[in-house]
């Protein structure tokens, strides 16, 4: 039976100020309700397949988790998936070597169909139909990649050059890195180009082989990383200093090219990769202006622009083409042909150390979220929501004293030695060195806000003495 593999990694920084190192694109809902993530496990429900494994990294754990249990999937195996956690990013040669060595550990040798979980397919029936046809040349053990049809001379994309056909694939003859424009022209014209979807479909025990073969050096790294496994709450961990001696590879390079069990799938699905501020706008409806406006705009003379506003009314005047992405801490504008310098805008925001392209004024945890509403030199304040049941850990600070003020819910507060029930209106106040724990106890959200005092206001001021989601002790 076919194994789903989710690669749910990658920061999607041509997406900023959107996606962002601790909540990237594969989380977001760039395009209909769900996230990218939930999309990709929607697009499962006319597969016949085991519950799916998702790999992430550790920064995304918790993230991945919700999302599974929010799902609006149909599929419901969804909830039910393992997650498998990288310590360290490898590419996606040693990601799926593990996916591959946990079905083998499992007894099984199934279809691994790996996906990645930040692509946009509108046409489901297509994609079911080329994974339920590639089923069956993978279990002639083949290496399948899925090629997608291309419809326009995209340099966004790599290529892969297919050999002659037999039974509705073909040898793979070439793998090509991104053209340009003359380039991909010329491979529109031949037919017999297609774009690299980076989906594939083997059989597990097929991949290691292979990988083997060309690779001893990224097989056996996993091979280790994977002798010491443990089970934490939804996650698989493997071995972190095993896994980090694994060389950095893409499938591609560490496999595909080197093989000669590879073929390419032909897909005609109205396929995306969401690699750009262009590329979403294509795929959106747009207004009569050719405008695609998502929050509360108001334009005039506004034409063939992508407009996103977060929490803030945008007006424009006079524009064309262009971009413009509003967030709560971050406002990109750029001429929607020059989009993919939006990387270089994010690396050298990395080189100032700007806490904006790693996360978001809103943060996730697994207990909720806060927003970061204001701070100056020796106070932050905060706006914090606790799910229902949940509670964050039991801590102290060594530099800040905390004021917490109940706007609704129920907060049951652990201060020091005594413990107290607040509601709304009521509050606490939690001195600097003080043991202290939030929980939620009702059936709502808790919301309060939190302001902070002292002379270091960081997040890592905290000392954990116990924590319900498994998070290291600081």
């Amino acid at each position: 039976m076919i194994l789903p593999v989710i690669m749910a990694g990658g920061m999607g920084s041509r997406l900023w100020p959107m996606s962002r190192q601790l909540f990237p694109k594969q989380f977001l809902s760039l395009h209909g309700d769900s996230t990218m993530l939930q999309a990709t496990l929607a697009r499962l429900s006319d597969i016949e397949h085991q519950p799916p494994l998702i790999i992430c990294n550790e920064e995304h754990r918790f993230i991945v988790a919700e999302q599974l249990r929010n799902s609006s999937s149909s599929d419901e195996n969804a909830s039910h998936s393992q997650i498998l956690l990288e310590p360290v990013g490898r590419n996606t040669a040693p990601a799926i070597a593990l996916a591959a060595f946990n079905a083998i550990i499992s007894g099984d040798d199934p279809l691994l169909l790996v996906l990645a979980a930040d692509h946009v397919i509108k046409d489901n029936v297509a994609f079911t139909n080329a994974v339920n046809n590639a089923a069956y040349i993978a279990n002639d053990n083949k290496l399948i990649t899925f090629g997608i049809t291309p419809t326009a001379p995209e340099t966004g994309y790599g290529y892969i050059k297919a050999g002659k056909e037999v039974n509705g694939v073909s040898a793979v003859e070439q793998f090509v890195e991104k053209p340009d424009q003359a380039t991909a022209q010329q491979y529109m014209s031949q037919g017999d180009y297609f774009w690299n979807s980076g989906m594939f479909m083997f059989k597990a025990s097929v991949y290691l082989a292979q990988l083997k073969e060309h690779r001893p050096d990224i097989y056996l790294a996993c091979e280790n990383a994977m002798t010491n496994i443990s089970n934490d709450l939804d996650f698989i961990r493997v071995d972190k200093t095993a896994f980090e001696l694994c060389p950095d590879e893409s499938i591609d390079y560490a496999v595909m090219e080197k093989t000669s069990q590879a073929v390419v799938m032909p897909m005609d699905a109205d396929w995306s990769d969401i690699g750009s501020w262009s590329a979403l706008w294509d795929i959106e409806n747009k207004d009569e202006n050719g405008n695609v406006n998502h929050g509360d705009i108001v334009s005039i003379a506004t034409t063939n622009c992508y407009i996103s506003a977060q929490d803030k009314l945008v007006t424009t005047i006079g524009l064309d083409d262009i971009v413009i992405v509003d967030t709560k801490d971050a406002i990109l504008v750029a001429k929607k042909s020059e989009v993919q310098q939006v990387k270089a805008i994010v690396n050298l925001l990395k080189k100032q150390q700007r806490s904006e392209i790693s996360e978001h004024r809103e943060v996730y945890r697994p207990w909720g979220k806060y927003d970061s509403l204001d701070q100056g030199d020796r106070f932050k304040v905060k706006r914090i929501t606790v799910k229902p049941g949940a509670s964050l850990s039991t801590q102290m600070h060594h530099h800040r004293a905390e004021h917490w003020i109940v706007v609704s819910g129920t907060a049951k507060v652990t201060n020091g030695e005594s413990e107290i029930f607040l509601t709304e209106n009521q509050s606490t106040y939690i001195p600097i060195g003080n043991v202290h724990a939030l929980e939620n106890p009702g059936i709502v959200d808790l919301e309060l806000i939190e302001v902070q005092s002292g002379c270091y206001l960081g997040e890592d001021d905290i000392i954990r003495f116990d924590d319900k989601y498994g998070r290291v002790k600081s």
